[in-house]
């Protein structure tokens, strides 16, 4: 019985996991067919999407730095790539 718990905390971690790897499928397609390139569509779709989940993580009351990933780890995910997709945007330092 001592691991029933650990076992839905797994299941709920896998399932967070699968949700991110099929919502970031869903973004890069709409992002090759965003008529702004590719980098800037990207960019501009992490971006709503880490807000989405904070909002989300909100409304559900989810804990930050929880022992099972939940919408927050979600959110700090899409910020990071967000951040990494917006530094190849810009221009390179002449």
């Amino acid at each position: 019985m001592a691991q029933l718990p650990n076992l839905t905390a797994e299941l709920r971690s896998i399932r967070v996991i699968v949700r991110f790897c099929l919502r970031m499928l869903i973004l890069v397609v709409f992002a090759a067919f965003g008529g702004i390139g590719f980098d800037r569509s990207l960019t501009a779709l992490l971006w709503m999407s880490a807000i989405l989940s904070s909002v989300l993580a909100a409304l559900e009351h989810e804990t930050p730095l929880d022992s099972v990933l939940n919408h927050w780890d979600e959110a700090l995910a899409y910020a990071a790539l967000c951040c990494l997709f917006s530094g190849f945007g810009s221009a390179p330092p002449v």
